[in-house]
């Protein structure tokens, strides 16, 4: 199945980037970011940054927004059979626009990558092609995705916590 992934959630007031490699099947059928419910992504946001996550979809995404934190995928649409990110591929991947996006997007220096398949993406297809990476800070955090259950969740707290917890 060939799925497409959502635009991004920033502002002009954005300093940092948490980006998925593409939503899985849950969260685009919901049109929703991290909308599986054994997803720990926003049980995490709410212990880090107190973004409840008993708070609507939208007040989830303008508290973020009023922190600086923006939220996107590296991936624009691929092919892949299921919500793995090991699914994907290859051959269909289309990456975002980052070049656009940064420069759109000044403010933000700092890019966590949720889990190793965003951070492997990122690495193989957006970093070579933008004009310069001087300025910006890269961080792979653990996965939220809840097929990555081998990191214990107190885990994936303190180093979620370490690292967003400061924005």
């Amino acid at each position: 199945m060939h799925v497409h992934s959502f635009p991004p959630v920033a502002n002009a007031e954005s300093r940092v980037l948490i980006l998925g490699s593409m939503p899985g099947k849950a969260s685009l059928r919901a049109g929703e970011y991290y909308a599986h419910p054994r997803n720990l992504f926003w049980e995490l946001l709410a212990r880090c940054l107190g973004v409840s996550n008993r708070k609507s979809y939208p007040e989830r995404l303008a508290i973020l927004q009023t922190r600086g934190v923006a939220l996107w995928d590296v991936l624009k649409s691929c092919t892949r059979t299921s919500s793995l990110d090991s699914d994907i591929v290859a051959s269909s991947v289309v990456v975002n626009p980052f070049g656009e996006f940064f420069e759109a997007h000044p403010k933000i220096k700092i890019v966590y990558l949720n889990g190793a398949k965003a951070e492997a993406l990122f690495q193989k297809y957006v970093l070579p092609s933008l004009p310069s990476s001087e300025g910006y800070s890269y961080k792979r955090l653990p996965s939220t995705s809840p097929a990555h259950t081998s990191i214990p969740f107190a885990t994936k707290v303190r180093e979620w916590s370490s690292a967003v917890s400061n924005v």
